[in-house]
């Protein structure tokens, strides 16, 4: 998108240097790769553009958002551990290209090198930053935990899944708007109609996540396709094909998903025909498109024009055509 190429280019140029310290080597090296692989930095490209809306100069808001990619990064750093994966963005996790314990060890120096980043705005600033910041990365251990407890339960209900991925995902891409609603010294109202409008955006790009890592083409998803059938989450798709399955089609989904077979493209291909077949799979869009309905309907009460609106509406109707 064209009009974001500003935020992205300034972004970058501060990313390169975010991360000055070179010794020891194996502790900062892996923080340097995983954020030269790049990504769709939507989170902090969002703090940038929220601060530039409400009328300040956007470049204020690069610690914010230098603060949200390195917490993001270091959140996948540990949940590609957890889930054992293979690749992130096309290349080797951290954990694969170097080992398990440097990869806990670099994921936590970035978790305090974020916070670190806000030390540079003034003590109420500061404060206020520190307090979401804080709040949202409880919130996404808690999204975290609740997913792994999810894989060894049968029970989970499509309500428990939505607020699961609403801490897990949804939460810091509201986090990553209210900040820069912070920084942009926009109103308290609009300060919670932007998280609100961010979190909902999350959840649908959750959703469509969810969708892409089953039905995404392996050559621009950048990561593992099937990964979550190979690791047995139960996803939107698997709770919406459980209730709408046969009997038969539901027992075979159960056994599927407790299995753990050297070779898995049996497996995945007979779990994403059940997807389609059981409608699970137009289902989810569906539920995709419902909550960025839902999104835009907040942002219609934020007080910012109806042309920064429209690039709001373009973003998100963008990232819910993505395929990668």
């Amino acid at each position: 998108m064209e009009f974001l190429k500003k935020y992205n280019l300034v972004l970058q140029e501060y990313l390169d240097n975010a991360v000055v310290h070179n010794e020891p080597t194996q502790l900062y090296d892996p923080i340097k790769y995983i954020l030269s692989l790049g990504g769709k930095r939507l989170r902090p490209v969002l703090t940038l553009m929220v601060s530039d809306f409400f009328g300040n100069d956007f470049k204020k808001a690069i610690h914010a958002a230098l603060a949200v990619e390195l917490f993001h990064n270091f959140s996948l750093i540990h949940d590609d551990i957890m889930d054992n994966a293979p690749l992130r963005r096309g290349k080797k996790t951290v954990h694969e290209k170097w080992d398990t314990n440097t990869a806990i060890l670099s994921g936590d120096a970035m978790l305090i090198l974020a916070y670190r980043f806000f030390e540079n705005y003034e003590p109420s600033m500061f404060q206020e930053l520190a307090k979401v910041f804080s709040e949202t990365a409880l919130q996404v251990c808690e999204g975290q935990q609740h997913d792994m407890n999810f894989e060894t339960r049968y029970d989970v209900t499509l309500e428990e899944y939505i607020a699961m991925i609403n801490h897990k995902t949804a939460v810091l891409l509201g986090a990553a708007m209210k900040m820069g609603a912070i920084v942009g010294e926009a109103s308290e109202g609009d300060k919670e109609k932007i998280y609100q409008f961010g979190r909902n955006l999350g959840i649908a790009f959750q959703l469509q996540d969810d969708y892409l890592d089953v039905f995404g083409d392996p050559e621009t998803f950048g990561k593992q396709v099937g990964g979550d059938i190979i690791s047995n989450k139960k996803t939107i798709l698997y709770l919406l094909a459980i209730d709408a399955s046969t009997q038969a089609q539901a027992d075979e989904l159960e056994h599927l998903f407790s299995i753990n077979p050297n070779d898995p493209t049996d497996k995945i291909s007979t779990v994403k025909e059940i997807f389609v077949v059981s409608g699970a799979a137009a289902k989810t869009q569906d539920e995709i498109k419902n909550y960025s309905n839902l999104a835009y309907s907040i942002l219609d009460e934020i007080a910012i024009s109806d042309e920064k609106k429209e690039l709001f509406r373009k973003f998100g109707d963008n990232l819910m055509q993505r395929n990668v």
